[in-house]
Parts: C-alpha cells; structure tokens; sequence
C-alpha cells in the first residue's frame, strides 16, 4: 500500500524559529550521515524516514559524502521522496553540503567556486529535487579566500538551487566574519552546524574575541543545529557493558574503541544515573541537555538537534527526549561536575585550520 503520513504528525513536534529568519526546524532533525548508505537495506531506510515524518520530523539532514559509498545516502533518500513522499515536498526541509572529500583531483575538496556549485548539482540530480532548503559549505577551508565562498552560495541562493545557505565547523571568529560578509550582500547566513554535546562543548568557549560560537551565531541572527549531540553513541547506554556487535564502534565508523576508555565510560554510568532519576534513558536526557534554554533570553539556546537512527525503535526514544527538555539547577550542577571532555571533536583541526580570514 502506498505510504500514507499521519494526519496528526504535527501536533507532538517542537518547531523552533531558526536565527533571525521566518524557518522553523523541528526541535529533533533527522541526519543521514551513517545507515542511510548502500550498506543498510533500503526498507529498513524508508520505515525510519516514514516514522519520522510521522511524528513530525521535516528536516532530513544530508551531504555531498554520506553513504557508504559517498554520495549514495543522497540517492537512497530520493528514492524514498520519490516513491513516497513527493507529495509532500512543500513540508518538507532537505539541507545537503559539500567541503570535505568528494572525488579525487583539486576540485573534489574545500571551499572554491567550482568545488561548490558542481558538488550542489550533483547532489540535486541524486536527490532528483531543483533545489534543497539548505545548503552548507561543510567545514572551513584554509587555502580559499572567505569572500569565495560566500560568494559562491550567495549565488546558489540567486540561482534558485538553494533556499537558504549556512557554514558548518567554523570557529567564533571566521563565523563572525562570515555572517558580516553576507549581510553585506543581502544574503543572510541561516544556520551554523557544529558538533555539540554533553562531553564536547567547544561552541560554549570563548574564542579570541572573547565570544563563544553560541553567542556569536546569535548576535549575527544565524541558529545553531548541532550535530553528534550524542557523541557518536558514547552519550547512550551501548557502551556500558562493553563494544557490542553491530555498534559504530565495533565498525570503526567515527566512535574508535580508543574513545572508550575507562575514564569515559565511568563518567557515561555516572550521567546514565542522572538520566534514570530524570526518567530518562541517557540518550535522551543528552538530547534534552542540547535544546535547553540557555544564555540570556535564550538567546544561546540550540535550534534543532541532529540525531541519526538505525532503527524505528531507536528513532523513537529519540523523539521522546522532547517529553522531558526542562532541568533543575541541582541537574545541571551535577552534570556538569561529572562531565568532561571526551575527545570525541573528530572535527577539531578543520575549524583549527582556519580561524579567521585576516
């Protein structure tokens, strides 16, 4: 039968209003950064994207490079919204990216002109949409100047093929720098995407400026989605009676056994504790400490989290984080005395590698 969406999707989400923008994202987005690829069966991808949409999920979150192989989670989800969902595309917000490697050779990589508009069309044909709603340059690049890049999706956006452009990885400074650019051209930043977690919390340090990433997204109007809130599976109770089989860990794919040491994972069991008075599972009192009101007015507070899913079931004690979002200060003291970083920031020395443009 074909794939009908609920009729009351809409009444459980969180949307949150993005920067200084009239987009709303939901709370929770769905990214399809790993299980989306050749490797996992294409009906176990479409019941998750069914029961995300089901429950109000609008956001799916891609890349020129997701997979495996790079550039087939693309394929894969246009599939699914061509067979089921194309009805429903006006609901829908499809972001996709490009900055890291692509295809070999020079114009396979970074933050030119060329690597950008080509990797975009490409990544609409997979798609087999004329446009996405965002679109990211992935990560900073040292040897383009800022000005290329920003000039290179302020004219994706004139073109149509983009709806709204963002950055994701870039440091406080060359955020700042950045935004001040595109105001410039009329072209706002939406939406900056950093990692961000219970046990990676760079975006809260203040840069050279003396402003965090937060608080410099939110004096020049972009929002914040952060990605990895879970810490590529650290913040979830998989790892506490070891590496289990079928885990990211146990396949290498972004969360190595090294990150899993003894230190890490007693300070997992002991914010697994916090969680279970909270009545929570860990995973979702993570996603709940992300999206909580934070700075003055909440201005720091996150948009949108980026989970992923391997599994309906997983997918739903995701979205039941929102059930629960508030914290006393006794919670968040404790929380913050048994955290620490866990050197799980695998995107550390792209923000590094560029911190400002002059």
């Amino acid at each position: 039968m074909a794939y009908q969406p609920a009729e009351n999707r809409y009444d459980n989400m969180i949307y949150r209003r993005v920067g200084n923008s009239g987009l709303k994202l939901p709370a929770i987005s769905l990214g399809l950064w790993h299980n989306f690829g050749d490797d996992k069966p294409l009906e176990t991808q479409r019941a998750i994207i069914h029961r995300a949409f089901d429950r109000g999920v609008t956001h799916f979150d891609l890349a020129n490079n997701y997979g495996p192989p790079a550039g087939s989670a693309e394929t894969n989800f246009g599939r699914i919204l061509r067979e089921d969902l194309k009805s429903h595309r006006d609901e829908l917000i499809i972001s996709s990216k490009a900055g890291w490697d692509m295809w070999p050779g020079p114009y396979g990589f970074g933050g030119s002109r060329k690597y950008l508009v080509s990797s975009l069309d490409q990544s609409l044909k997979r798609l087999g949409v004329d446009y996405v709603d965002v679109f990211y340059h992935h990560r900073p690049d040292p040897e383009t100047p800022l000005e290329e890049t920003m000039y290179a999706l302020r004219d994706i956006v004139a073109s149509g093929k983009a709806l709204y452009v963002g950055i994701s990885s870039y440091g406080s400074e060359l955020t700042a720098e950045a935004a001040e650019f595109m105001a410039e051209e009329g072209c706002p930043l939406l939406i900056h995407q950093p990692s961000y977690s219970i046990v990676n919390r760079w975006v809260e340090e203040p840069g050279d400026d003396g402003e965090s990433l937060l608080q410099t997204a939110a004096n020049n109007g972009l929002g914040v989605i952060a990605f990895s809130p879970l810490a590529q599976g650290l913040l979830t109770d998989k790892y506490l009676d070891g590496v289990p089989e079928g885990s990211r860990a146990s396949q290498g794919k972004s969360l190595s056994e090294g990150m899993l040491s003894v230190e890490n994972i007693d300070m997992v069991r002991k914010l697994n504790d916090i969680a279970q008075e909270r009545g929570q599972s860990l995973a979702q009192m993570a996603l709940a400490w992300v999206l909580r009101e934070q700075g003055e007015y909440g201005v720091d507070t996150v948009t949108s989290a980026l989970i992923g899913a391997s599994s309906v079931a997983q997918l739903d004690n995701s979205l039941d984080a929102l059930n629960n979002l508030e914290f006393t200060n006794a919670e968040i003291d404790a929380i913050d005395e048994i955290s620490h970083d866990a050197g799980i920031n695998l995107w550390a020395k792209a923000t590094e590698s560029k911190t400002r443009e002059n």
